[in-house]
């Protein structure tokens, strides 16, 4: 393997491309990545009930996430401590308890063991149960009902490790009734690396107006002026890109949360709410409410506002991702118009959609090419708009004007870059920096 130390280069603006395709570079990424970052597992509109659980993966680890009997949440390895067979097949539903199929032992919605079959005949009543309780995961937490949790007991809480990124997500996040995620997700596999899709997502402003120029052109919605990148476009109007401590970011574009959608009782709940928005977060919050939203939460999990997809990319190996896409919606939008929302996401960012087609197609470009020996032995560039970017006199995180550059890569490659070179949490930067957002207001 590569010398890590140099796989990312000139503060994250060069890429190895060895990271896109090497098997003991993933198998690093499982150790020091998967197994110590907060990682999402789902949302508490999922498992309301006692009971309820979803099965997942941190990583490549299998993980049942169950409400408990006592309304708090669990999350354990899907793997039974007798011989490791895995427990839960179903992706979801309601249990009591979880029980192996290969010997019978059963398990709580809290993972402790709470039957073993012929224990008095086989055991002679000399196991000690506690021992064999399934593998827990070390933190469990839940930011405005989105469920992260991390293998890592030394790991900053989740809102340390957020940090401004949960500053920014507030504004929409942080909205009279919350917010929910439509489901079940509708799920796809990609040939990719999982990289690829979260780096697309966290900022990727450029290929808005070129790989979706037909499908911006069929949709015929405000946006359409960017097909082709025609000349015309203002960075010190269109928005802004973020990087925040910790591989986070975001581009938004102003004024444009329901640029996509040609119903127009979307941009009449915009405007409805914005009001309460301001009131709640100021000038800054309300501006932020208005915008479209591409964004991702490392290492990957990614979101976009106002098209309200969210996107969790599960790696499956070095060149294969799982796809999952749910519809973020606030909870207190007429039952029509989440219906509405849910049928766009289908169209555009669903596993068949006009725009998830589009972006599928280069991802697996990206990652493809790299097969090559001579061509994974090159580098990949991500330095647009590197000069223009610093901090901002009112927002948190590194901040370059417009959304088409590359300044959120450059965040997400360096956080990278950090945990992989196997640092402790208190030689990464990471967060811990979240202002109320009326300071800014």
């Amino acid at each position: 393997m590569k010398d890590v130390s140099a796989l990312i280069q000139e503060n994250g603006a060069v890429q190895d491309r060895s990271i896109y395709w090497d098997d003991d570079i993933y198998l690093l990424e499982q150790e020091r990545i998967f197994a110590r970052a907060w990682l999402f597992l789902t949302h508490e509109s999922q498992i309301p009930l006692p009971g309820d659980f979803i099965a997942t993966r941190m990583g490549e680890d299998e993980v049942i996430v169950t409400r408990h009997t006592d309304g708090s949440l669990k999350a354990f390895l899907n793997s039974c401590s007798h011989r490791g067979n895995q427990i839960c097949y179903s992706e979801m539903g309601n249990s009591k308890s979880f029980t192996c199929a290969y010997h019978g032992w059963s398990f709580g919605t809290d993972g402790k063991l709470i039957n073993v079959p012929l224990e008095n005949e086989t055991y002679y009543n000399n196991i000690d149960k506690n021992r064999f309780d399934l593998r827990q995961v070390a933190q469990i937490d839940s930011y405005h009902g989105l469920i992260f949790a991390t293998f890592d007991p030394t790991a900053p809480p989740l809102m340390d490790f957020l940090g401004d990124m949960a500053w920014y997500m507030d504004a929409f996040m942080d909205v009279p009734g919350g917010t929910e995620l439509l489901g079940p997700p509708m799920k796809s596999i990609l040939d990719c690396n999982w990289k690829v899709p979260v780096e697309n997502f966290i900022g990727d402003g450029y290929h808005v107006g070129w790989a979706h120029a037909a499908a911006l052109d069929a949709i015929q919605s405000p946006l359409t002026s960017m097909k082709g990148n025609a000349p015309g476009y203002e960075p010190k109007t269109s928005g802004i890109q973020v990087a925040t401590e910790g591989g986070h970011g975001m581009g938004i574009i102003w004024d444009a949360a329901a640029a996509l959608h040609v119903n127009p009782a979307y941009g009449e709940w915009i405007d409805y709410r914005t009001e309460m928005v301001r009131e709640k977060r100021g000038e800054w919050g309300a501006k932020l409410y208005n915008g479209h939203w591409d964004a991702s939460i490392f290492p990957n999990c990614s979101f976009l506002y106002g098209t309200n997809t969210f996107k969790h990319w599960q790696p499956a190996g070095p060149r294969s991702i799982e796809v999952f896409t749910w519809t973020l919606v606030e909870k207190e939008m007429p039952e029509e118009l989440k219906q509405y929302l849910s049928v766009m996401n289908m169209m555009t960012f669903g596993t068949a959609g006009m725009l998830e087609t589009d972006d599928g197609e280069n991802m697996e470009g990206c990652t493809g090419t790299n097969k090559g020996w001579v061509t994974r032995q090159g580098k990949v560039y991500s330095g647009m708009g590197q000069i223009n970017e610093g901090p901002h006199d009112e927002l948190p995180g590194i901040v370059s004007d417009g959304i088409v550059c590359e300044t959120s890569y450059r965040g997400f490659y360096r956080a990278w870059a950090d945990m992989m070179s196997g640092k402790s949490w208190e030689e990464m930067s990471r967060g811990g920096s979240r202002r109320s957002i009326k300071e800014v207001a």
